[in-house]
């Protein structure tokens, strides 16, 4: 497959507020893509576009993806847009253990990080595969290669946008459109910090465990943004940002039924040194 060409190519881009949505949007804005931006922080999102507005056209949607109805809405609207890149890259977090969190809890997350993209692709399929070399990018996550013990309904949204991603690759080769998944690990980005908690999380628990997870986001957005773009250029299929996703894929490889405990000593030596 050709190399992604970005110029004069529109690109459709979520969670484009804050973090590597942000910096992707200035990244792609670079390259010369016509941007359509959707997030539900309209000033945040104003605040982005009116900075590469000068370089290139954007469209702005303000959509919060845990509504169904306004998702689905959305992907009616920009069928008819001559999208070339999708970059399914909102998502939200939520802690606690599987019995700590409600299951209207559990399906917002699921909502947002994996039926969102799902009900966007389906609607955007035609448009990116009209004619080869299209691309869709889904960011996964570290814990879409790892499942540890506090994180049941983002680990379980992050494999599924894994596996959904793997199947997209396989059944869009023949039409010569490229699919990346994205597994980042400790970017420094507010989705941690802004996580929400289950109903039956002990709060003073789930502060000391953020405070020590919060040492380990140390990986700068802007250059999460420019692995994740380099990727899409090269049609990799898989991005893996950050030594702290690359050692706990290794280990889940390695290690398939018994890496919990060596990661976890790991996160707490790296914690410690942070």
């Amino acid at each position: 497959m050709e190399k992604y060409r970005f110029a004069g190519r529109t690109a459709v881009l979520t969670g484009a507020a804050s973090g590597i949505g942000e910096q992707l949007a200035y990244g792609l804005a670079e390259r010369g893509s016509p941007l359509v931006l959707v997030d539900r922080d309209a000033d945040g999102l104003e605040r982005v576009a009116a900075r590469v507005r000068a370089t290139v056209k954007v469209e702005t949607h303000v959509v919060d993806l845990a509504d169904r109805a306004a998702v689905a809405a959305l992907g009616e609207e920009l069928a008819s847009t001559p999208v070339r890149l999708l970059i399914n890259n909102a998502g939200v977090a939520l802690g606690g253990r599987f019995r700590q969190v409600t299951l209207d809890e559990f399906e917002w997350v699921m909502d947002i990080n994996f039926r969102a993209p799902v009900v966007l692709t389906h609607h955007l399929l035609p448009a990116l595969t009209a004619e080869p070399g299209g691309h869709l990018v889904n960011v996964s996550s570290l814990y879409g290669l790892i499942g540890p013990a506090g994180q049941s309904a983002y680990s379980s949204s992050k494999f599924a946008i894994r596996g959904f991603s793997e199947v997209l690759r396989h059944e869009l080769a023949e039409t010569g459109t490229g699919v990346t998944q994205v597994h980042p690990g400790g970017i420094r980005t507010n989705v941690a910090k802004s996580a929400r908690l289950g109903s039956g999380v002990d709060p003073d628990e789930a502060a000391q465990h953020q405070a020590a997870f919060a040492k380990l986001l140390s990986y700068p957005p802007e250059k999460a943004a420019a692995e994740i773009l380099d990727g899409v250029e090269n049609r990799r299929t898989r991005v893996l940002i950050a030594s702290s996703a690359k050692v706990p894929d290794v280990l889940a490889r390695v290690l398939p039924g018994s890496y919990g405990p060596v990661l976890d000593r790991l996160v707490a030596l790296l914690a410690r040194r942070a």
